[in-house]
């Protein structure tokens, strides 16, 4: 089978494709065939060497396809089932703990880019019948930090205002949910085109943050001076003090990731004065991820796609994705 494998100092550029046996499945573990992965900032964060894994890890956190083996003792699953895995593939239920949060597919586990995988069968949840593999493989990272985000965390409740920055595939989850969901939408992006299309999807406010470098304020003055109610933050130093700016009163900041090399400005005076909660979360729970896929398939809601590469083109995949040119999940075809 193909794998892939990182080196001691991984770079883009060391990525490369090698052959391997096909694995066994354990005791509680099932052999996975892929089909599709999708490409999250984590998963660069890491083929790049800025977040340090073993040598030999196999990289990529989100993955689906369909069960080749069962291992001894696994039960509720068949050969064929069509499946996705998790982020966490030891956190089934129930709050992260130190314990469930310590294996993280494609950092300090394998991952999902090869032909085959073993995984703990408890970490699966099956694909919607009439969904893609490439769709399916949206979900475990992007797709369930968008829910956890808005229901577990956010407690939102329709008529809430909530602030979405950019158009990657989390933003684009968050917007669709939010507007089944029934909230104000203020999005943000750096060129109009994006913006007509963000329009289109249902964003009711869009701020061009290249053209607007005051968002925040532009924000609150468009909420009447209020604010939102809840605010993704994934820039870290290039757009935490606009996050804040733009919270109402009360409202709640919370921050899923970083897109920027520095340290955030911390900007304790709002924080304080204002009352505002920063909260942190990393991903979600396979239980979690199995509401959010009930949730898309009642409201009839799919993942939006950008493009496509297949595994030996995985360098490419990443360097477009840092390109910023692509509006909705990168796909990798097994």
């Amino acid at each position: 089978m193909r794998i892939i494998r990182l080196a001691a100092q991984p770079t883009l550029d060391t990525l490369a494709v090698t052959r391997a046996a096909i694995p066994t499945p354990g005791p509680g573990e099932v052999l996975l065939r892929l089909r599709g992965s999708s490409l999250n900032f984590h998963d660069y964060l890491v083929v790049a060497g800025h977040i340090p894994v073993a040598e030999g890890r196999v990289p990529l956190s989100d993955g689906a396809g369909e069960i080749a083996a069962l291992g001894p003792g696994v039960s509720g699953w068949t050969v064929g089932d069509r499946v996705m895995g998790a982020f966490f593939p030891r956190w089934i239920d129930g709050p992260p703990n130190r314990t469930n949060n310590n294996a993280i597919s494609g950092e300090t586990a394998d991952g999902f880019a090869a032909d085959h995988v073993v995984v703990p069968a408890a970490s699966l949840t099956p694909i919607p019948d009439d969904w893609s593999f490439a769709e399916a493989a949206t979900l475990p990272c992007a797709g369930l930090t968008a829910w956890r985000f808005l229901v577990a965390e956010g407690q939102v409740q329709a008529g809430d205002s909530v602030l979405l920055p950019g158009s990657g595939g989390l933003c684009l989850f968050a917007l669709q949910i939010a507007k089944a969901l029934g909230l104000t939408i203020w999005s943000t992006t750096s060129s109009d085109a994006k913006a007509d299309r963000l329009r289109a999807m249902g964003a009711d406010h869009i701020v061009n943050y290249r053209a607007d470098a005051a968002g925040g304020e532009t924000i609150r003055a468009g909420t009447g001076g209020e604010g939102v109610d809840l605010v993704l933050e994934i820039g870290g130093q290039s757009s935490f003090v606009q996050s804040v700016r733009a919270c109402h009163m009360g409202g709640k900041v919370v921050v899923v990731g970083t897109t920027a090399n520095g340290a955030p400005e911390l900007p304790l005076g709002d924080v304080v004065m204002r009352n505002i909660r920063v909260d942190g979360i990393a991903v979600g729970s396979v239980a979690q991820q199995r509401d959010l896929v009930a949730f898309l398939t009642a409201h009839d809601i799919r993942p939006v796609i950008d493009r496509h590469f297949p595994l030996e083109q995985l360098a490419d995949a990443f360097r477009y994705q840092l390109s910023g040119a692509h509006f909705g999940k990168i796909i990798l075809d097994f």
